[in-house]
């Protein structure tokens, strides 16, 4: 059985101040062709269109936090939207002051959108999950910064076994038997006896995730929440010899963020949300790869493949 899409696209990697070359943080997550727009900075639209993405397809945005680098370009996006026709509902998983802070820039601007706006309010307190159908299932992660603030973990549900073709051939069962077979069951043939599942089918393709550590302070048990993950974003605003103005400013550095790839046994790193202090981000590789190898940097237009 092939492997549904799962795939990560930088729209924005800068940290509080964008660059010529670097925009605030957005990523679009697209798994099994479900949406997800993760924070939304300043030039989120311009970057979705750049790089060509369904935009009106995403039906859910995850904001991390109420920082201007992650939040001010929804208003732009969200009308953009509506000026496009959209009319599919939206829902955003945000701190709940988004809400307000939303309509107020909707009342004074007069703005009115022809599709219907959701906000599910999160917390920064304990694991939560906030939104699954039969594909995927999204969980907010609390986070330690200076406001309120989550990371989110995407992870792909179990998919069903596959029937062993050349063997069922050689079976007499009946195509409810089969169904039964691909949910995990023991099946029953034509002639009463019991057919062990793993005899007739095979392994599904592993389930994959992904989690977004937004910005962040270095804490150890944030490795329990993201456990195993396939793809680790973590934040690295500072490199090493600025780990005091990261320890003040509740940031982390390129080897925190590899430390905490270690931590948590992530298959693969990516590095972002960089200081605009920084114009040689390869620094950043240079310090985390010593410590976990397959560390990568958040580039704007760059996919992942998970």
């Amino acid at each position: 059985m092939s492997q549904q899409t799962f795939e990560l696209l930088i729209l924005g990697s800068s940290a509080a101040t964008p660059t010529s070359t670097r925009n605030p943080t957005a990523q679009l997550l697209n798994i099994a062709e479900r949406f997800f727009l993760i924070d939304c900075g300043e030039g989120t639209q311009i970057q979705l269109r750049k790089y060509k993405t369904r935009f009106q397809s995403i039906n859910q945005i995850f904001i991390s936090h109420l920082h201007g680098d992650h939040v001010l370009g929804l208003p732009g996006l969200l009308a953009s939207m509506n000026l496009l026709g959209r009319q599919n509902e939206l829902t955003i998983y945000a701190p709940k002051e988004l809400e307000e802070m939303i309509q107020t820039i909707h009342r004074f601007s007069d703005t009115h959108l022809n599709y219907q706006l959701h906000f599910v309010h999160t917390q920064d307190k304990v694991k939560q999950k906030l939104w699954e159908d039969d594909k995927v299932e999204v969980y907010s992660i609390p986070l330690q910064h200076r406001i309120a603030t989550t990371g989110f973990l995407f992870k792909e549900k179990p998919l069903p076994r596959s029937i062993d073709k050349y063997k069922l051939e050689k079976m007499d069962v009946s195509f409810a038997e089969i169904h039964k077979l691909k949910q995990g069951f023991d099946a029953i043939d034509n002639n009463g006896n019991t057919i062990k599942n793993e005899t007739l089918t095979i392994d599904p393709p592993k389930s994959r995730s992904y989690a977004f550590c937004s910005d962040t302070r270095f804490f150890e048990a944030l490795a329990n929440d993201i456990k195993d993950v396939n793809l680790l974003y973590h934040e690295s605003t500072f490199l090493e010899n600025k780990k005091d103005r990261a320890a003040q400013t509740f940031h982390s550095t390129a080897q925190q963020a590899a430390n905490m790839a270690i931590l948590c046994g992530a298959q693969k790193l990516i590095l972002g949300h960089f200081s605009a202090r920084y114009d040689n981000l390869n620094l950043f590789l240079e310090e985390a790869i010593p410590f976990f190898a397959k560390t990568e940097l958040a580039k704007e237009g760059t996919t992942f493949l998970v």
